[in-house]
């Protein structure tokens, strides 16, 4: 049901069948990479003609930037859920940690392996559109830690830039080493980490 209680439009076979090609993209390029899984095997997933993928994705590379767009904004979900419940700005700070944390704890076909948009731009070729989605992902991520540092310290705006690249530094080693090990154990360490750098900066130690 939507917000006003009407049921929802049921959806097109087209919109249908990108939702399933979409889904069947994120599975396989996330489990076995985005150069190793064929347009056939994403069809073949997905249960719909190769046709319906051209009818919904100009080329693979299309369908590769659909998927990171996704991967963004299911990220953005999980934080805005930890945001609702986070109680000012050093708890705001902090649930860009737990939804990391979150992320990794998603259920996978082959357990956690990292940042699902790092290990696709690290296939792509320099000036792939698709990289720059992915750079442009990690900068937001880092403007809304420093958007959240100025509000816990508003008399120290000039340092919030500064802090912000140290807490992102801190977050990327942690996803990728996250990733390597196939647990999330890093994440929490590194959300303890962030919670001792802010609460020196902001002079609550």
């Amino acid at each position: 049901m939507t917000e006003t209680g009407a049921a929802p439009a049921q959806p097109t076979r087209r919109g249908g069948a990108r939702a399933r090609l979409l889904a069947a993209a994120a599975r396989r390029f996330y489990a076995d990479g985005v150069t190793a899984t064929g347009i056939d095997t994403i069809t073949a997933e997905a249960g719909v003609a190769k046709m319906s993928l051209y009818n919904n994705f100009s080329s693979k590379a299309e369908l590769v930037r659909a998927y990171l767009e996704d991967r963004h904004e299911e990220w953005l979900g999980l934080y805005r859920r930890r945001l609702e419940r986070a109680d000012g700005p050093r708890a705001r700070v902090l649930a860009v940690f737990d939804a990391y944390a979150d992320h990794a704890a998603l259920a996978y076909e082959h357990g956690f392996r990292g940042c699902g948009l790092l290990n696709a731009a690290a296939e792509l070729p320099a000036g792939d559109p698709g990289r720059d989605e992915v750079r442009r992902h990690k900068e937001e991520v880092e403007e809304l830690l420093a958007g959240h540092l100025r509000d816990l310290r508003p008399g120290r705006r000039a340092e919030t830039g500064a802090i912000a690249e140290h807490l992102s530094f801190l977050l990327e080693g942690a996803v990728a080493r996250a990733g390597l090990e196939g647990d999330g154990s890093r994440l929490r360490r590194a959300r303890a980490l962030a919670a001792s750098v802010v609460d020196a900066w902001a002079g609550t130690r």
